[in-house]
């Protein structure tokens, strides 16, 4: 299976407006972002548990990112309010599920091979920087090396917003709004840009937040067998 698999163009998916597609374990659906593979893929999707469902123990032989957008998201390791951002590399394994229900932005597949580094933030406890030569743009690092940089922004009621892509870069809205090229994203509407592409966008009168991941994403992942 290839959706959207075209890392050149600009692709814009208003993930609220698509339907929910069963997963093979009960309770579990998924609004399917990008995709190349069947069940074991390079994916990008939004992953809602319903109260009480659970995936079974597995390893993430090529790791697995992934942002709580709403509810509780728990395993092993502990219990993830919405807010959380959690990096578990290749290798790793872990058995998740919801006591309550939750959904998340889940990226899989799309980790450097080498990587062991795992990432457990609880953004709700952080605060918010102004960015530098970005006048109403706030943001909160989440994760960077060599290869990728990923962050939260917030974008004050208004603002213009000029990025320009030196790299592929890929834009989660959260909540609020904001015009770019025509369209308006609101939220759990995903973008992905190429790059040499810029995004300019005019922020809505109620502010944006919004997440962003930067860097070789698009060029290096691995393609499951």
């Amino acid at each position: 299976m290839e959706l959207n698999a075209n890392f050149t163009r600009r692709t814009l998916i208003h993930a609220a407006q698509l339907p929910w597609i069963a997963s093979p374990v009960a309770g579990i659906e998924r609004r399917m972002l990008d995709r190349i593979g069947d069940e074991v893929a390079r994916a990008t999707s939004i992953v809602r548990y319903a109260p009480g469902s659970q995936f079974t123990a597995h390893v993430h032989g090529g790791g697995e990112e992934f942002l709580v957008l709403d509810g509780v998201f728990s395993d092993e390791h502990g219990d993830c309010p919405a807010g959380t951002y959690v990096r578990n590399p290749p290798t790793s394994h872990h058995t998740p599920g919801s006591r309550a229900g939750c959904t998340i932005f889940v990226k899989l597949w799309q980790f450097d091979p080498a990587d062991r580094t795992p990432v457990r933030i609880a953004s709700s406890e952080r605060a918010y920087v102004p960015a530098p030569g970005q006048p109403g743009v706030e943001w909160l690092p989440l994760f960077r090396d060599q290869r990728e940089e990923v962050r939260l922004e917030r974008w004050a009621a208004g603002a213009e917003i000029v990025l320009a892509c030196t790299a592929p870069l890929e834009l989660l809205v959260l909540d609020g709004d904001f015009a770019e090229c025509g369209d308006v994203l609101v939220a759990q509407s995903w973008l992905r840009l190429p790059a040499g592409a810029s995004l300019r966008a005019r922020v809505g009168p109620h502010g944006c937040r919004v997440w962003i991941k930067s860097g070789r994403f698009a060029d290096a992942f691995i393609v499951p067998a």
